[in-house]
């Protein structure tokens, strides 16, 4: 969750919410609706510990064809995410040629990941330490510098939930804890209590940045902004601004690295499903890597880095998101129908992607149709 998303989503939220207070209240929708989507993932997870998430839940518990939707909708959003953070990696170390720098990364992970290189949990705890640290100084720098804060205009209430919607892509990763179910003890207990503390302290850290930045940016200018939180560290210690820089580019390398490989992996289980593909599932004996889905992969979040800007990745991932979370809300209410999680972040899972953009919102649903298109033909292949 401390990855490339609060290094680029405060500036489209805060355009889309209209004020600060609104950047805030979108905060915290985001926030409620990422806790119903974990807890729901974890209850799911407890009694599904298989691969492929929303996927596997959507089709035991509702249909195949939600199960589909899921899957489909799970590899189009992470890919638009990847798009996403190559993007970011870009705006903060080359701002004057951030596509290509974005398509260098994505070409590199790939070669990476086709070597079976996995990032371990040591890994992933140094990347979120050097992430925190990096904004802790921005903060500090931010609270001890000038003040230059310069007004936007008007909370947008329509607007607050497009925020939100922005603001749930940086949440990304909080339901990877209910996967490991077989891994931990007493995960009837540790797997709630840790998406719990997880969630908490991430929310915290994007307060603390988000007041700040609103403080000495004002909502004028972090609406602006390409880089928010280089210019935040700009404003208060411009010594810091490359550090930061570096940051950002470390915290989006663990991410993508990770995420290139997820989207394989996902790929390969419906390859394997014969619900893509069949050269999808294609392993290599050497290093055990889905070395045609990364491949495949890779190559879609070129095509998104060379025809999307940040904004429009950011909108299209956050409502494909959405949609794969809203089938694990609905796989869930079916185990418990009078337990009201499930049913609030179903429901703010749909209003919330229905409130962004209109071309994330139409580019969502065709994607979606093409899916349904897809399905229908090779379900109809398999019964002929």
């Amino acid at each position: 969750m401390l990855g490339a998303g609060v290094f680029a989503v405060w500036g489209p939220a805060t355009r889309a919410a209209g004020s600060g207070p609104g950047l805030l209240g979108a905060l915290a929708i985001a926030a409620f609706i990422a806790y119903c989507n974990a807890r729901s993932s974890a209850r799911l997870a407890a009694l599904y510990p298989r691969s492929g998430g929303a996927y596997v839940y959507g089709t035991e518990r509702l249909h195949p064809a939600a199960g589909f939707a899921a899957g489909w909708a799970f590899l189009a959003g992470k890919t638009a995410s990847g798009a996403a953070m190559a993007l970011t990696l870009g705006a903060y170390l080359l701002p004057e040629h951030p596509r290509a720098l974005a398509a260098a990364a994505v070409v590199a992970f790939c070669a990476v990941n086709l070597l079976g290189v996995h990032r371990t949990a040591l890994a992933s705890a140094v990347f979120a330490g050097i992430t925190l640290a990096v904004l802790a100084a921005v903060v500090v720098a931010g609270l001890t510098g000038p003040v230059a804060a310069r007004p936007l205009g008007d909370t947008h209430p329509w607007g607050v939930l497009t925020a939100a919607g922005f603001v749930f892509f940086a949440f990304a990763g909080y339901a990877r804890v209910a996967t490991l179910g077989e891994e931990v003890a007493r995960p009837e207990r540790t797997i709630p209590r840790a998406v719990a503390l997880s969630l908490g302290i991430t929310v915290l850290v994007y307060a603390a940045v988000a007041v700040t930045a609103l403080s000495v940016l004002g909502a004028g200018t972090l609406a602006e902004s390409t880089a928010p939180l280089a210019d935040l560290a700009g404003a208060g210690a411009p010594a810091i601004k490359p550090l930061v820089a570096v940051g950002a580019g470390i915290a989006v390398a663990g991410v993508l690295l990770s995420l290139l490989a997820g989207i394989g992996r996902t790929a390969l289980a419906m390859a394997r499903d014969r619900r893509l593909p069949g050269p999808l599932a294609a392993v290599s004996e050497r290093f055990g890597v889905p070395w045609a889905a990364e491949v495949a992969a890779s190559a879609a979040v070129l095509v998104m880095v060379s025809t999307l800007d940040l904004t429009a990745a950011i909108g299209f991932s956050g409502f494909c998101v959405l949609v794969y979370y809203a089938v694990a809300n609905g796989a869930a209410a079916t185990l418990d129908a009078r337990a009201p999680l499930p049913w609030l972040g179903l429901a703010g899972c749909v209003l919330v992607a229905a409130s962004l953009p209109v071309p994330s919102v139409l580019g969502g649903l065709a994607v979606l149709a093409a899916g349904a298109a897809w399905f229908w033909v090779t379900e109809r292949g398999g019964r002929s």
